[in-house]
C-alpha cells in the first residue's frame, strides 16, 4: 500500500489499553482521541491494530506485519503490561523483541510514538512486599523501551514519571485499564509529544463526558467480568507471582539478618602500637593480653 502524502495514516499497536477498554465510547480510547487530535493537520485514517491480552510476541507476529503493510505516517506502540503479568516473563527476550519492533517501524519511515509503563503496584495500591516484584518487572520493560526509543529517535512519553496517572480516577474498576478520564489524559500527553515534533494537533478535552461509575456498577463488574478476569490470572499469573513474592520475602529476611548499622560520625581507629616478636613456644599462637589468662580464651597451655 502506498502512502498518500495528503492523508495522515495512524497505526496503533498494543493491548487492551490501546483497544480502548475503559472508555465508555466503544472502540475509541486514547488512540481514537489522538486520531481526532491529529485531524488538525489534515485528514486522518486511523487503524487500531491492538488486541486485548496481547503481549509483545503477539504484536511482532500479528500486528507488525499489518502495520508495515499500511505504511502509516504515525505508529504508536504501548505494550508490556500483559508481559509483566505472566509467570514466564523474560526481560532479555522482551528487550530483543522490542528492539526488533522499533527497528522495523523506524525503517518504514513512520513517526513512531513510544511510552513507558506506570508502576502497576502503585496503580493497584498493593502492599510493599507485593509491589516490589511487579515494580522490578515494570522497570525491566521500561529499560527495554527507553534504549531503543533513544536510538531510533521515537516520540517518547515517560508515563512512569507522570504522577497524575496514579490518581485512582484515571483508572477503571479493575485498576489496569484507564477510565475515560485516563484515556483522555493519555491522549493529551501523546498529542503534546507529537506537537513538539512539529505536527499540528488539537488536544482533546481532558474532562470526561460520562460520570464516574457508581458503587453498584463497581459491585456488578466485580461479580461478572471481574471474577472471570481474576480466574484467568489465577491460572496464568498467580503461581509465578507467588514464587516472586516468596523470593522477595526470603531476600528481605536475609537483608535484615545481615544488615549492619553504621555508627553516626566519623569512625575512630585507635593508633597502632608496636608488638614485640614473641619467641619460643608462643611463636604463631594467640597470646593473652595483660591481665588475661589463657584458659579464659580457651587457649591450650603453652
Amino acid at each position: 500500500m502506498t502512502r498518500d502524502p495528503g492523508v495522515i495514516r495512524l497505526a496503533a499497536l498494543g493491548d487492551s489499553v490501546t483497544v480502548g477498554i475503559g472508555d465508555p465510547v466503544r472502540g475509541r480510547g486514547w488512540a481514537g482521541l489522538l486520531a481526532e487530535s491529529l485531524a488538525a493537520s489534515g485528514p486522518v485514517e486511523p487503524a487500531n491494530l491492538a488486541v486485548s491480552g496481547a503481549r509483545l510476541a503477539d504484536v511482532l507476529r500479528d500486528q507488525l506485519p499489518r502495520a508495515l503493510e499500511l505504511r502509516p505516517a504515525v505508529a504508536t506502540v504501548l505494550i508490556g503490561v500483559n508481559d509483566t503479568l505472566r509467570g514466564d516473563f523474560d526481560p532479555g527476550a522482551f528487550a530483543a523483541g522490542y528492539e526488533s519492533l522499533l527497528s522495523a517501524l523506524h525503517g518504514s519511515g513512520a513517526t513512531v510514538l513510544t511510552a513507558t509503563l506506570p508502576d502497576p503496584g502503585l496503580m493497584l495500591r498493593l502492599p510493599e512486599l507485593l509491589r516490589r516484584p511487579l515494580a522490578r518487572r515494570a522497570h525491566a520493560v521500561n529499560a527495554a523501551v527507553e534504549g531503543p526509543a533513544a536510538r531510533y529517535g521515537t516520540v517518547h512519553v515517560d508515563l512512569a514519571a507522570h504522577p497524575a496517572l496514579y490518581d485512582p480516577r484515571m483508572w477503571g474498576l479493575d485498576r489496569l485499564h484507564p477510565s475515560e478520564r485516563g484515556h483522555r489524559h493519555l491522549a493529551c500527553l501523546f498529542a503534546a509529544a507529537l506537537e513538539s515534533r512539529g505536527l499540528a494537533v488539537d488536544p482533546p478535552d481532558p474532562e470526561p463526558t460520562a460520570p464516574d461509575p457508581s458503587p453498584w456498577a463497581s459491585a456488578f463488574w466485580l461479580a461478572t467480568a471481574g471474577t472471570a478476569w481474576l480466574a484467568r490470572r489465577c491460572v496464568d499469573f498467580l503461581p509465578g507471582f507467588a514464587r516472586l513474592v516468596a523470593e522477595e520475602y526470603r531476600q528481605t529476611r536475609v537483608d535484615r539478618e545481615f544488615a549492619c548499622r553504621v555508627p553516626a560520625g566519623e569512625p575512630r581507629v585507635a593508633p597502632a602500637r608496636e608488638e614485640p616478636e614473641h619467641e619460643g613456644r608462643h611463636r604463631g599462637r594467640v597470646v593473652p593480653a595483660a591481665g588475661e589468662r589463657g584458659h579464659q580464651l580457651g587457649l591450650p597451655h603453652p
